[in-house]
């Protein structure tokens, strides 16, 4: 058997996440390109990156909400509303296949299952369960914490 955490079933579900669920993130108003996507409104801006497992396999979103104005790192380094990314800002939320465990990568979004379970097409699984849990990034964006 071929190793199931190689580049090209990264490649894979990264294709599907771009068909399936990039467009609905276009059609909730996010610009920028993968995996950094941002949403910029009135007071906030609302941000979501798609984190891969460095081991391969599996992946966790990202979420998180910012002023919408010059935001201000350390070191003084000012990065404009729509330069930044969740990678850059303390306060957000993980977004998993599974929300009741704490983050560890088994808990994330898992596309190297298909070689135990032997069946489907589990990048689509993926990412029919990635837009089944876009209702709670939508409530942290509207309430949540803002960095």
């Amino acid at each position: 058997m071929s190793n199931p955490l190689n580049n090209s079933s990264k490649e894979e579900m990264v294709k599907h996440l771009k068909k399936l669920v990039v467009p609905h993130l276009r059609q909730i108003d996010f610009t920028g390109s993968f995996p950094h996507f941002r949403r910029l409104t009135s007071d906030r801006v609302n941000f979501l990156t798609f984190q891969f497992d460095r081991h391969g396999g599996g992946f966790v979103i990202e979420i998180a909400n910012a002023k919408n104005e010059t935001f201000k790192r350390y070191g003084g380094i000012e990065i404009e509303p729509n330069k930044l990314n969740a990678h850059a800002l303390t306060k957000r939320k993980r977004i998993q296949a599974n929300m009741k465990d704490e983050s560890t990568t088994d808990s994330w979004f898992r596309y190297d299952k298909k070689y135990l379970l032997g069946f489907g097409n589990i990048y689509l699984k993926v990412c029919k369960d990635v837009l089944s849990k876009l209702d709670i990034a939508n409530s942290y964006w509207a309430d949540g914490e803002v960095n």
